[in-house]
């Protein structure tokens, strides 16, 4: 008779290392190489464009669930999502021509976005539902991991030809492909399966790649209803995360020629730092869940705005500082507070999604993981304009707005929601 494995072991399943890689290369290296590379050329402007062009890929994961549910492709899909991207981070070193660069960073959108949209697939159609939130807190788990290892190697690799990171992305890109095909299969057919998640992702800003935010895809039914949304509480709650999602998307986009030019932080001490910043930042999702709870996810919500402005009011107040070793220190401790919000803002935000959907939650939440997308897509473009217009400090400023801004329009939603409820009493 076999021992009984570990508890944990029963949630983890081999494929969970393609995600941890997907971890590595999408939330590790590609925001640390991509700015350096692309900043080569000497044009702010073209960083954000070509960040946001990888950006959009989060918004096409309608279709790949859709795909892999029609014709049963779930392993084709995984394992060619992270064949694209990495021969599009291959073929993106080889080349200094922005016209090829942008489409290069589309395609590695694409990639890493279908094979990360078929994660959620492959443990809601092949586990029951009671396991799901187990095995999907592993796989993040598996990813925070991923980005944690990724953040470092980029801190080595920026020491030497930016490029030399990438063709090192590709492999291990390469390489997840391979042993994603090799790891799963396609699980049976699950006809008119919504699951509905509403726990938050576990790592820093790149939500449109995590299952769990993959679970509640935007649909035409939730798009076309917007008339009747933006009236409602949720509008006024939708406009406020635009805001304050977009102000800090700009400040991430271009993080290390951020943290460089305008604090004097070099590409390999900020992605060192970012890495453990974001490791101690997992720490804090079940504690800030706890809070959310007890206090309401509104009152959290408008908690880590307030933390986050703070944070950037101190980053903006450092720009007009010389650059020098404490200047760059006080900088990162800034910016390590701004993290951690993150912890805070994505549970209450994403209670309060569910919460104030007027649609549904399924569908609530899918128009709130749009407009996630979206706001990074804007806050990376502006972080280029602006970037190329005032210089990088600037992109500091338009963060500090962003927040602020957010949180001025946070504090209307309760007082929506208790109008409303006048109303209808």
């Amino acid at each position: 008779m076999q021992p009984e494995r570990p508890h944990w072991q029963k949630w983890i399943e081999p494929w969970y290392l393609v995600y941890a890689l997907m971890g590595l290369i999408v939330a590790g290296l590609v925001p640390v190489l991509i700015p350096l590379v692309v900043n080569e050329t000497g044009n702010a402007p073209l960083v954000g464009v070509v960040v946001a062009a990888v950006s959009l890929g989060g918004l096409t994961s309608p279709l790949w669930g859709s795909l892999a549910d029609r014709y049963r492709t779930h392993r084709l899909l995984l394992a060619v999502g992270m064949l694209f991207a990495s021969i599009a981070l291959a073929a993106f070193a080889f080349t200094t021509q922005p016209a090829i660069w942008i489409p290069l960073a589309v395609i590695e959108g694409l990639g890493t976005a279908s094979a990360a949209t078929i994660a959620n697939l492959f443990v809601v159609e092949a586990h029951p539902q009671p396991e799901w939130d187990q095995r999907i807190g592993w796989l993040q788990t598996f990813y925070g991991i991923g980005q944690v290892t990724g953040l470092l190697l980029a801190g080595v690799l920026s020491q030497t030809d930016f490029r030399i990171g990438l063709w090192v992305a590709a492999g291990l890109g390469a390489f997840a492909a391979i042993l994603g095909w090799f790891t799963t299969k396609t699980p049976p057919a699950q006809p008119g399966l919504e699951p509905l998640l509403i726990h938050p992702v576990k790592h820093a800003e790149s939500t449109m790649i995590s299952p769990q935010r993959l679970f509640h895809a935007p649909k035409w039914v939730g798009i076309g209803d917007l008339g009747r949304t933006l009236r409602s509480p949720f509008g006024v709650f939708l406009g406020a995360w635009l805001l304050a999602f977009a102000g800090p998307a700009a400040v991430f986009s271009q993080y290390p020629l951020l943290m460089q030019k305008v604090y004097g932080v070099t590409p390999a001490t900020s992605s060192v730092a970012f890495a453990i910043i974001a490791a101690l930042g997992l720490t804090l999702y079940t504690p800030a869940g706890n809070w959310s709870d007890r206090r309401g996810p509104g009152r959290i919500l408008r908690i880590s705005l307030g933390l986050r402005l703070i944070a950037f009011v101190g980053m903006f107040w450092l720009v007009f500082m010389p650059a020098s070793g404490a200047t760059g220190l006080l900088a990162l401790i800034a910016f390590a507070f701004v993290v951690w919000a993150w912890s805070l803002m994505s549970v209450s935000g994403t209670a309060l999604a569910a919460r104030l959907s007027p649609t549904g939650e399924g569908q609530g939440l899918g128009v709130f993981n749009a407009i996630t997308a979206a706001a990074g897509i804007i806050g990376a473009l502006l972080a280029g304009w602006a970037a190329g217009v005032w210089g990088y400090g600037s992109i500091v400023a338009l963060a500090l707005i962003g927040v602020a801004l957010g949180l001025g329009l946070s504090l209307l939603v309760d007082k929506k929601v208790l109008s409303e409820k006048k109303e209808t009493n």
